[in-house]
């Protein structure tokens, strides 16, 4: 490796590894902030956050790495301009394409990394984090009996303490409802008493003294108004109640394992083509189905019956009669018509409605297909980006190039976020939705390239300052009358 290819590498490696983590420390932070409300309160253990941070991060290293390649470059071909290293290097000879050989390298392992990361790693953390989320979503919250507040997450109890000291364990004046039985007819109270855990936290033990129990027993026979009423009185009692479901137990990932977002490339196409024959052999069901409501019925299946009349009233009441049964069949006719009408309305909509999912499913598996290719080749667009742009500017830092990255990347994100929404809406293709940031920037960077090859003054405040003065000039001239 030449020292030329050494430089390089030295002032892009810092940056990159700088920007990667800040950029994933901010998506952690997003991350804590949107699922706060289903950590606090649960007495989950550090390791437990940890873990599911861990698997967190995972999702947020694809979008991560572009930003970090775009920053990294504009800063390290931004140094190099800065202290006149570029302009030493085009003075040998070097053009703009062999300084920018080292990183071409480095964008290209990046973007194999990503894909990498993508297709293998990531569906695996999807699937562990998926898991472990709804764990922590369905975990009730810890053991907490706060002082004069009735506690009710211990199923079928409500406990209340009017007083507790400050060693946590010696409480007063107790008040403990039972209606594990469907009813509230069970009472327990007690002056003083004892609140610990037994069998690393398994069952709540609360040792009261000086108390007493009232319970109710059955109505009286024949539905009299009489009651039973027991009332007993103790010095030293023990209830225990069982915490198990309190206690974190992780759910299985089986239940996930067939999510899109968990699958590799392999298991996508596969999922697709499962799904897309699916779809087909219930898109032939419904028109075999939907043909029966098209076949056309005669509504006058029955013959008009002849009615039996005597010779002497015939003339007056045939045709009269005749009439009301056509009339009658019609009726019928109609009803029918109608009622198959609305069936088939009926039909239609829950055929729709079915295909549509069916749809929206099939386009949520192409997404994601083609996500894992979209972001591996944004760290290549994202560089060719970067270092020219760094080239023109020439500063280092993280002043005009951090603004620049923040503007680039906020272009990339919402044309990445918008076109995922289409794609799965069906207004776009998922290819096209899902490579719309790289068609969009790709452009950009192939001009930039240009301008950096010809070190155009693109961002120098001067050259536009005197390309308004020269336009000024021309007109004046073109204005001025001849003699």
């Amino acid at each position: 490796m030449k020292k030329i290819d050494q430089l390089v590498l030295r002032n892009f490696v810092g940056p990159f590894l700088l920007t990667f983590f800040i950029t994933l420390f901010i998506f952690v932070m997003q991350f804590l902030w949107k699922y706060i409300d289903d950590l606090v309160g649960k007495g989950l253990e550090w390791h437990i956050v940890l873990e599911l941070i861990s698997y967190a991060s995972a999702s947020f290293v694809p979008l991560a790495l572009p930003l970090a390649v775009l920053l990294s470059s504009i800063m390290t071909y931004g140094n190099l301009g800065e202290h006149y290293e570029l302009v030493a290097m085009k003075a040998a000879g070097m053009s703009l394409y062999r300084f920018l050989l080292p990183l071409i390298f480095v964008a290209f392992l990046i973007s194999g990394t990503a894909f990498y990361f993508a297709n293998t790693i990531l569906p695996k953390a999807n699937l562990k984090f998926g898991a472990l989320l709804s764990t922590v979503r369905n975990q009730k919250p810890a053991l907490n009996i706060k002082e004069g507040i009735f506690y009710t997450d211990i199923e079928g109890f409500s406990i209340r303490v009017n007083d507790k000291e400050e060693d946590n364990r010696t409480i007063h004046d107790v008040l403990i409802y039972d209606h594990s039985d469907g009813k509230n007819d069970n009472v327990l109270s007690a002056k003083t008493g004892e609140m610990f855990t037994q069998d690393n936290n398994r069952y709540l033990v609360l040792r009261l003294y000086d108390g007493h129990r009232y319970s109710e027993g059955q109505q009286g026979m024949g539905g009299k108004e009489l009651f039973e009423h027991y009332s007993t009185s103790f010095k030293v009692f023990e209830k225990w109640f069982d915490l198990s479901d309190l206690q974190f137990q992780k759910q299985d990932e089986s239940s996930w394992s067939n999510h899109y977002q968990m699958l590799n490339i392999t298991q996508l196409q596969s999922a697709i083509d499962t799904l897309e024959n699916s779809k087909n052999k219930r898109l032939d069901d419904y028109r075999v189905n939907l043909s029966q409501f098209l076949k056309v019925r005669n509504p006058y299946l029955d013959t008009i019956e002849a009615v039996a009349v005597t010779d002497s009233l015939k003339d007056v009441w045939e045709a009269e009669l005749i009439k009301f049964a056509v009339k009658d069949r019609e009726l019928k006719a109609y009803d029918k018509a109608l009622g198959e009408a609305r069936n088939m309305k009926s039909f239609s909509g829950v055929a729709t409605r079915d295909l549509e999912y069916r749809l929206k499913n099939i386009r949520k598996h192409q997404v994601e297909w083609h996500r894992k290719f979209a972001l591996s080749f944004a760290c290549l667009v994202m560089f060719m980006i970067g270092a020219p742009l760094g080239a023109i500017i020439r500063k280092g830092g993280l002043g005009l190039p951090l603004l620049l990255s923040i503007v680039l990347f906020v272009v990339f994100h919402v044309t990445s976020m918008t076109g995922e929404k289409m794609a799965e809406k069906g207004v776009l293709e998922p290819f096209v939705g899902i490579w719309l940031p790289n068609f969009i920037l790709t452009p950009l960077g192939l001009f930039l390239l240009i301008k950096a090859r010809d070190d155009s003054p693109l961002f120098t405040m001067d050259w536009y300052f005197g390309f308004i003065r020269r336009f000024k000039e021309r007109n004046a001239a073109h204005a001025k009358p001849s003699a």
